[in-house]
């Protein structure tokens, strides 16, 4: 058994609000798709501040983050941030990291888009098979 990756897409939930509006452009919605570690270690998304920043994800509070090595720091919570994945997304927020690592998936954005990994297979599942959850367009 290995590392769970897979790609995703993430978008600054408060663009996407707006475009619904018709307050900007779809193509305004600051979004990114990246290559994600499926962690159920982590318990929320953790991306980095470049990725914080290319999104336009807004700062909520700062706090404490103890990695795997535990080693700690000060992170950040910000967004909201709606996670992407195939035919499902939800919303959450991201906590923001000083280092340039990877991008992590968390247990708060997999239990919202109703996922789990799949150890064996190295690939992520729905807990109900092909129903599918998330946003209404």
């Amino acid at each position: 058994m290995g590392e769970t990756y897979t790609d995703i897409t993430l978008k600054n939930a408060g663009d996407v609000f707006m475009a619904k509006r018709r307050f900007i452009k779809a193509a305004a919605v600051r979004k990114v798709t990246v290559e994600a570690l499926a962690d159920t270690g982590a318990i929320t998304l953790i991306i980095n501040e470049r990725l914080r920043r290319k999104l336009g994800l807004r700062v909520r509070q700062l706090c404490d983050v103890t990695f795997g090595n535990n080693t700690k720091e000060m992170g950040k919570l910000a967004g909201p941030v709606e996670v992407h994945w195939e035919n499902r997304a939800t919303v959450c927020e991201a906590m923001v990291v000083s280092r340039d690592g990877g991008v992590l998936l968390g247990l708060i954005p997999l239990e919202g888009m109703d996922l789990m990994v799949d150890p064996i297979g190295q690939r992520l599942v729905g807990k109900h098979g092909d129903k599918v959850v998330g946003l209404v367009k």
